[in-house]
């Protein structure tokens, strides 16, 4: 079935005719990217808003850490409410609930409203971000969805790449509220666009609340429990390790339960929050795999090579800034290309050369220090960049296309929860890596304090180079089924 089958689709279709995938597409990365402004902008605003409310390190870091839970746990969500309201409403309401939050954000005297709002924020980007993926492989023929990847995540990567930067600049003209108001600009053109063009129907063509079942609940409630364990686990790592192993304890007892209840679902005929029948398909595992490593690495480093640059190398924020706007322009570049070739060349082959692209950026790290000129610094990020590039648009895909139809929109949510649940557990394994090893490089007297803090990070680039490595091998085994005729 396609998202074309017989339902009010079908009308859309009829009006705009062949376009209209296109249309649809354009609609949904205008929402993405709207979903994706608070991840990003807000960070910028973080010192301003912890001098505002009178926090501590710790209490400014769940500003960030909030946002990451709802969206990681809410992304599971998503096929459910595809199914029960279908593609507009799911995805209107998931904007407006965006800009709820960025509204309640921007207004918010209280750090308790805040936090509601990067929850509110963070539960909208959630059910958002695996809507495109569903939406490509329903609406798009197989010749042509590497390309329609790679135009969307051209744009959805710019979004990133420029949020801080305007962050900045709005926080410095209009103070820290101005970013949390920023998003509604784009949430308004989304809602206006998901009026023309986004379905009424669920994927494959249904009428919305055909088979949707009833939400697990239980099974929400222990994945939530497990990540939000997990993540707090990695906080308090840092200054409790007995509090850290029983928040770890119970992450892995919330998560485990989790499982064996989604078992029990499937096997009484129920409709679980993750069907694990995904993992019976071997390219999906091998995505899985190297979703969360990716989503580890990307996310970890995006947090270790500003810190790096500013307290390694001595740079200034916004020269670490200047730094980092090549390699994201290069990255925006990079994707719609590699997208063309998703269409004609082995995905597997594609995700591999990108880990190890990424691998090399990070071993490359090893080679700088204080003397080194700043372009071939800015040179290495970009290695890493285009390795992003190869992965962005080939890595759903080669994970994706063998599952059967039924099952895309969870596949969807699952890679996407994975990925996310990788880059939150990244930014806390950098952060307990690089204190570990500055309290070992600070207690070596052979070294001066300058050479310990550089070392410091040089060996927590090579955790993150080996744990590309370990995602090379199994990009490797994520091999794409054999084409069928475009019909």
């Amino acid at each position: 079935m396609s998202l074309f089958a017989p339902s009010p689709s079908n009308v859309l279709k009829d009006r705009y005719g062949e376009r209209y995938r296109w249309l649809l597409l354009m609609a949904v990365m205008v929402g993405t990217i709207a979903s994706i402004i608070p991840s990003t902008s807000v960070n910028v605003a973080i010192p301003a808003m912890s001098a505002y409310f009178g926090l501590g390190q710790e209490r400014a870091q769940w500003i960030t850490s909030a946002f990451m839970v709802a969206s990681t746990v809410a992304m599971l969500v998503t096929p459910w409410l595809l199914a029960r309201f279908g593609y507009r409403a799911t995805y209107a309401g998931a904007i407006s609930l965006l800009i709820v939050g960025g509204i309640a954000g921007g207004v918010a005297q209280q750090f308790e409203v805040l936090l509601f709002s990067r929850v509110a924020e963070g539960i909208a980007a959630g059910l958002i971000q695996p809507i495109p993926a569903v939406i490509i492989l329903h609406a798009f023929l197989t010749h042509e969805q590497g390309r329609a990847g790679g135009v969307f995540g051209m744009g959805v990567v710019l979004a990133p790449a420029l949020a801080p930067a305007l962050g900045g600049l709005l926080v410095d003209w209009m103070g820290w509220r101005s970013t949390f108001f920023m998003v509604v600009p784009p949430c308004l053109l989304s809602l206006w666009l998901a009026w023309k063009y986004v379905p009424s129907s669920a994927p494959g063509g249904n009428t919305s609340g055909q088979d949707s079942g009833k939400l697990d609940m239980w099974g929400l409630a222990l994945v939530s429990a497990g990540s939000l364990s997990l993540l707090n686990a990695l906080v308090a790592f840092h200054h409790s390790h007995s509090q850290a192993g029983v928040l770890l304890a119970v992450a892995v007892v919330s998560l485990t339960g989790f499982v064996a209840w989604q078992k029990h679902l499937l096997r009484t005929n129920r409709k679980p929050l993750m069907d694990l029948r995904l993992f019976s398909y071997r390219p999906f595992v091998m995505g899985c795999i190297v979703a969360f490593i990716y989503g580890t690495a990307m996310f970890g480093s995006t947090y270790l090579l500003p810190v790096f640059m500013q307290m390694g190398l001595g740079l200034s924020a916004s020269y670490a800034g200047n730094l980092l706007l090549p390699a994201g322009i290069v990255l925006a570049i990079t994707i719609p290309l590699v997208g063309r070739m998703a269409d004609t060349q082995p995905t597997h082959w594609l995700v591999s050369i990108g880990m190890l692209l990424l691998a090399a950026s990070f071993a490359l790290m090893l080679w700088t220090g204080q003397d080194m000129a700043l372009w071939v610094l800015a040179a290495f990020i970009i290695v890493g960049r285009i390795g992003l590039g190869f992965i962005l648009p080939s890595l759903n895909l080669g994970a994706m296309r063998p599952l059967d139809k039924s099952l895309i929109a969870q596949g969807s949510s699952t890679i996407s929860f994975i990925r996310m649940l990788g880059g939150a557990v990244g930014v806390g394994l950098c952060g307990i890596v690089l204190e570990w090893r500055l309290a070992v490089q600070a207690a070596n007297p052979a070294i001066t304090q300058a050479q310990g803090r550089i070392t410091a990070f040089h060996e927590s680039f090579v955790m993150l180079t080996l744990l590309c490595l370990v995602a090379f091998v199994a990009a490797t085994q994520l091999r794409s089924p054999p084409r069928k005729s475009a019909a």
